[in-house]
This record gives C-alpha cells, sequence and structure tokens, in this order.
C-alpha cells in the first residue's frame, strides 16, 4: 500500500510510493508521523509548492466487517484498502449483561421503587448503541482518513435487503402479507409444527413449553424459526447450553431440528436499519456522497474480474468505479474496535455481586491498555523482540498480546510505538 504524506504544517499531500517514503526517510528529509495507517510528516515543504490529486472514499458497510477503500480518481489507483471489524454484538452483550445485573440489584436493594422504564423518551432516528457503533467507527476512519489524504468525494453501497426474500425466494404479491405465522398463533403453530410432543424426548400428552434453541442469553432471537416445545424436564435440564452440546450423544435427533431451524437475519437487519443514519452522516461532512446499489458493486466487481472480499467490494461501489483499477500489492489493513475501556468500577462474579473493585486511573508508567508497543526482552523464556498490544495491570507486569501468544513482560522492556486509539491493527 502507498504510504499517507502530510507537509510541515500538517496538511494533506498525495500519497507517496513505500519506496519513495524509504528514501525520504533515509535522508531525514521526513519523520513518521503514525504508525496506523502509516504517515510521515515531510520536515521542508509546505502544500503550496507541491501539487494534489482528488482521491475518493469508498465504503462497503457490513453488519460485522465494514470495507473502506481510497481511490485516486485521475489514475483509477487504489492507495489503501482496510476491512474494519465492528464490535456491535460485543456492546449488545455487554448492555444485557449490565441491564441484569441492575435488575438484580434493585430488586434486592430498593424493591418499594417503582419502575422508571415508561418515563424516558428518546430523540427521533434514535438507534441501539450496538448499531450506532457500526456508523461511529465508519465515520471515525472517513475522518482520520481525511486529516492523511486530500478527500473530494464519498461512494457509499446503499444496500436494502429483502428479508422475507431471503427466506422464500419465490414469495411474490400477497404472500409479503402472510408470514409464516398466517392463521395460528405462537403455541397453536409450534403444537402442529413438533407433533403435540417434546422435540427431545418426544413425550406427548404432558404440559409442554416454548423452548428456544439457541438461548436468547446466546444471542437467540423470538423468531418462530428459533422455537420449539419441551416438557418442563428437558427445558430444565437443556438451560442455555448450546444444542449441539445438549445432544451431543443423539446426533440424528441434533440434525432433525437444525433442519428446521432457520439461520436468524441479525446481520441484514443492522445493515437495513443504519444505512440512512450512515448516509446521513456522511453528507454532514460537506463531501459530494455517491451511493450505488448491491447490484451494481456486485456487476462492477464480475465485470472487473476482482475475487469477492470487503475491500474489494469497497472498491466496485457506485458507478463512478473505472474500467480498469490499479490494485497491485494491495494488503488491507485489519482493523478491530475494541472501545476505549470501561467505565465500570465494581466488578461483580456470576451471580452479580460485587468481588473486586476497579482502580479509576486509565495510566500505569506512561501506559494504558490498548496501546501497541515493541518489547526487548534480553532473558529468559520469551527471550526476543516482539510487537503487539498490551494489557495493563497496576503493578510492573503487564500482558503482551502478539498474533501468536500473549505472556506477561515487564513495562520496563516496552517502547510505545502507537497510542490507544480504541483499535487493534494487523
Amino acid at each position: 500500500m502507498y504510504v499517507f504524506v502530510l507537509d510541515k504544517n500538517k496538511r494533506s499531500l498525495n500519497p507517496c510510493h513505500p519506496a519513495r517514503a524509504r528514501e525520504l526517510l533515509k535522508h531525514r528529509r521526513a519523520a513518521v508521523h503514525k504508525r496506523y495507517p502509516f504517515t510521515i510528516i515531510i520536515t521542508d515543504r509546505e502544500l503550496q509548492q507541491s501539487v494534489t490529486h482528488p482521491y475518493r472514499v469508498k465504503i462497503d458497510p457490513g453488519s460485522c466487517i465494514t470495507g473502506v477503500t481510497v481511490l485516486q480518481e485521475n489514475t483509477a489507483r487504489c492507495v489503501f484498502a482496510c476491512e474494519i471489524n465492528h464490535r456491535g454484538f460485543q456492546i449488545r452483550q455487554s448492555l444485557l449483561s449490565r441491564r441484569q445485573l441492575r435488575r438484580s440489584r434493585r430488586s434486592r436493594k430498593t424493591r418499594y421503587r417503582q419502575p422508571r422504564f415508561l418515563n424516558r423518551t428518546r430523540r427521533q432516528g434514535w438507534l441501539p448503541p450496538s448499531l450506532q457503533s457500526r456508523i461511529e467507527n465508519v465515520l471515525t476512519w472517513v475522518n482520520r482518513l481525511r486529516r492523511i489524504c486530500p478527500i473530494t468525494a464519498i461512494s457509499q453501497e446503499l444496500v436494502k435487503f429483502d428479508l422475507q426474500k431471503l427466506d422464500q425466494p419465490e414469495i411474490q404479491g400477497v404472500d409479503y402479507q402472510r408470514g409464516e405465522l398466517f392463521g395460528f398463533e405462537v403455541k397453536q403453530y409450534l403444537l402442529l409444527k413438533w407433533q403435540h410432543q417434546c422435540a427431545y424426548c418426544g413425550i406427548k400428552d404432558v404440559p409442554l413449553q416454548i423452548e428456544h434453541i439457541v438461548a436468547k442469553s446466546c444471542g437467540g432471537t423470538n423468531r418462530v424459526s428459533n422455537l420449539t416445545l419441551a416438557c418442563q424436564k428437558c427445558n430444565q435440564a437443556k438451560g442455555n447450553q448450546p444444542i449441539a452440546k445438549f445432544l451431543k450423544k443423539k446426533p440424528e435427533l441434533l440434525n432433525r431440528i437444525l433442519a428446521q431451524a432457520k439461520k436468524p437475519l441479525v446481520d441484514a437487519t443492522a445493515v437495513n436499519a443504519t444505512r440512512w443514519e450512515l448516509y446521513r452522516s456522511l453528507q454532514q461532512t460537506g463531501l459530494p456522497v455517491e451511493v450505488g446499489s448491491g447490484g451494481r458493486t456486485k456487476w462492477n466487481r464480475a465485470n472487473r474480474g476482482i475475487d469477492k472480499s470487503h475491500w474489494a467490494d469497497s472498491l466496485c461501489v457506485g458507478a463512478s468505479t473505472p474500467e480498469k483499477l490499479i490494485i497491485k500489492n494491495i494488503k488491507p489493513l485489519l482493523i478491530s474496535a475494541k472501545g476505549h475501556g470501561t467505565r465500570q468500577r465494581c466488578r461483580p462474579d456470576k451471580f452479580g455481586f460485587p468481588k473486586a473493585h476497579a482502580p479509576s486511573s486509565k495510566y500505569f508508567q506512561g501506559f494504558t491498555t490498548g496501546d501497541i508497543v515493541k518489547a526487548h526482552i534480553p532473558t529468559g523464556k520469551f527471550a526476543g523482540i516482539y510487537t503487539g498490544r498490551i494489557s495493563i495491570r497496576f503493578r510492573p507486569s503487564f500482558v503482551l498480546h502478539t498474533l501468536e501468544q500473549k505472556f506477561d513482560v515487564h513495562p520496563k522492556y516496552l517502547k510505545t510505538i502507537h497510542k490507544a486509539d480504541g483499535y487493534e491493527y494487523k
């Protein structure tokens, strides 16, 4: 990939070839400004002394991974590509855990207090934090790229998924008004579907309970395809275990149940819910925003003979895609959203009771969790040179996470090469 360049006043210039960047660094005409994405700052040049060309940011939004590329419009050369791994599902689980802890604490401490959940209002256009985080991740990287590259336009894939057509490809007309439960109540439908018997043991003529195949505490939904019937004994025995673990000794029964369970459409729903909000947020940058459909992206990619990936899809978004793209030697930067720590000071056990108290400080000896460091360990089992992300403890023993392993390291052997910014890079 190309190297981003800033002038001595930190204004963006055209990205340069890595060989040119090495030459500038070797002759001390430039210095390293940032590691991720790699950016240099030239010490003897201003913006007025250079010619800049227009660049376009192209975005392929996804539920789990979003592809982002930077394309030089004059030459059709891709100069930067990355894939942003979102943490929306992790945020959802954290909010669920917090809600359960607060509910259990209030029921123990203040049983007399009236519930207040109906007193609160939300602004128009409000999105859940798990969805809003996806938009914020994309906006963060668009703004970062604008600071280090002369961006003049944005392209976004504005795709809409037909959820019913994903389940039934031949659906049309009035069938859109008639879902799977048309003419039924949920319990009545499940009784007919599972022949009035327990799905796990097959017992009949006993009270049957509605059971989630994938437990709600493990990310399951209330879709009828995720529901089955079970007797009280089987329901309590399964609990929130994965069904594969619960029925590991009955593979034929497991396959029969999974054959009737459909994959949840949470990814498609997340993209549908955030697409217009992302579009409006990108418009607020003041740059012209081009939109393209998913079909146009696929057609562009197929005609240009590019293999499918998240960053390649983003490169083919919209009608502005050139006929011939230069993507030689492009390796995407893999970015994972990690957040900026937690404000939770009291750490509870699995029952919700406090077990430890976290210090309010986020730094220790100049380091914080998420810093990318270079470790020079002279002796011991892990002697050598490593680069990775650290998790601090408030004692001289940090945890260093590398691609292959993690181990404890003393902070005196560490040198920070990239300050924590809420993301992890590979």
